[in-house]
């Protein structure tokens, strides 16, 4: 059974609490702020804005006292040919031993800046092109709502925030942007906006419940951390890929997607990444991870079906608890144990012992 009811209360269970979507606004536009601000380095930078799972929509709540995360964006006019990547993220430690002394540390491809219930991603770019600088600088990348808050949006210069609704244009071709890779000391693609825009359109195309399925596997491999890979944006991706269109509920979309992962995913594949596709999501996961993760998909699948065909409703809520975990709300005290005699499992993660997805 579909339970929506008590998807909407699981997935109200996961999603960043209003402390911590509170804590996020304060310190990305702080940050955003006091680079625009800032009499030394706002001089280089063309415009700031948010990207990753938090603007996709697709974030959930922390476990194990780990801090919410934002990535933010700051696009410069620095040369990629008159700068190294080493080069361009030093012209930043005078801000960040301004403002955020202690709190940053230089990261592979970005900059951490760790706040008492935040962590932020600073990204920097080097110059985008001339077409891509008055995009760059519309509402419709500048603002800070995830894209769930947000009745219509598109990349067109006419989109505004109190009026959704663009003019009839064509949405703007976006274009990768280059960040610097410290360790390679290379200039390395990226083209956060096109996934914003690809999530976006996939989530219309699923009547909307397709974020809510990347934020409901996300937080079933939060409860199987082991292989640690993949999680995050690989994860997200790979739901994206296996995801159908037209689902009809969160419930569909966790049992179809597991069940297409399972059916179209036997070895570990090549994910084209959306606006960069010479990139390999998966690039860095190893061939034994997969194997491993595989294994936890073909058990979820199984699970997930159980609980989707059952026309019981105390068992299908109670198989689907046993996949998500605790957050999944228990079904009604006095239906617990139903009249046929079913008892209800109490296991509190996805694992089931020898369940296989045929």
């Amino acid at each position: 059974m579909e339970v929506k009811t008590y998807f909407n209360d699981f997935l109200s269970n996961i999603r960043l609490t209003k402390n911590q979507e509170s804590n996020l606004k304060s310190g990305h536009s702080t940050l955003r702020q006091r680079l625009l601000e800032d009499e030394e380095i706002s001089s280089i930078i063309v415009s700031t804005f948010l990207q990753g799972s938090y603007r996709r929509a697709t974030a959930v709540r922390p476990k194990n006292g780990n801090r919410s995360d934002v990535d933010v964006i700051v696009v410069t006019n620095l040369d990629a040919d008159e700068y190294t990547p080493q080069e361009a993220l030093d012209l930043f430690i005078p801000f960040l031993d301004k403002y955020y002394e202690g709190k940053y540390k230089m990261q592979g491809r970005s900059i951490g800046i760790e706040l008492s219930h935040v962590e932020l991603d600073l990204v920097i770019t080097s110059a985008p092109s001339e077409s891509q600088k008055e995009l760059l600088t519309t509402e419709s990348v500048l603002n800070s709502f995830s894209i769930d808050e947000l009745e219509n949006w598109s990349l067109s210069k006419s989109w505004r925030f109190n009026n959704q609704l663009a003019a009839d244009e064509p949405a703007w071709k976006t274009e990768p942007l280059l960040i610097p890779d410290r360790e390679a000391g290379k200039w390395e693609k990226t083209d956060p906006l096109a996934q914003i825009k690809w999530t976006w359109n996939k989530n219309a195309d699923c009547n909307k419940h397709y974020v809510n399925v990347v934020k409901a596997l996300k937080w079933w491999k939060k409860l199987n951390p082991d292989p640690k890979y993949p999680k995050g944006y690989p994860l997200e991706h790979l739901v994206g890929t296996c995801c159908p269109d037209g689902i009809d509920s969160v419930a569909e979309g966790v049992t179809f997607t597991l069940e297409n992962i399972v059916s179209e995913y036997p070895e570990k594949p090549a994910l084209k990444d959306h606006g960069v596709p010479e990139h390999d999501v998966f690039k860095r996961i190893t061939e034994e991870e997969y194997e491993e993760f595989y294994d936890l998909v073909m058990e979820a699948a199984s699970l997930a079906r159980q609980a989707l065909d059952s026309t019981d409703k105390v068992e299908s809520i109670e198989l689907w608890r046993e996949l998500f975990g605790s957050k999944f709300p228990e079904p009604p005290s006095s239906a617990k144990k139903s009249q046929n005699g079913f008892t209800p499992r109490t296991e509190q993660t996805s694992s089931v012992s020898g369940g296989r997805f045929g």
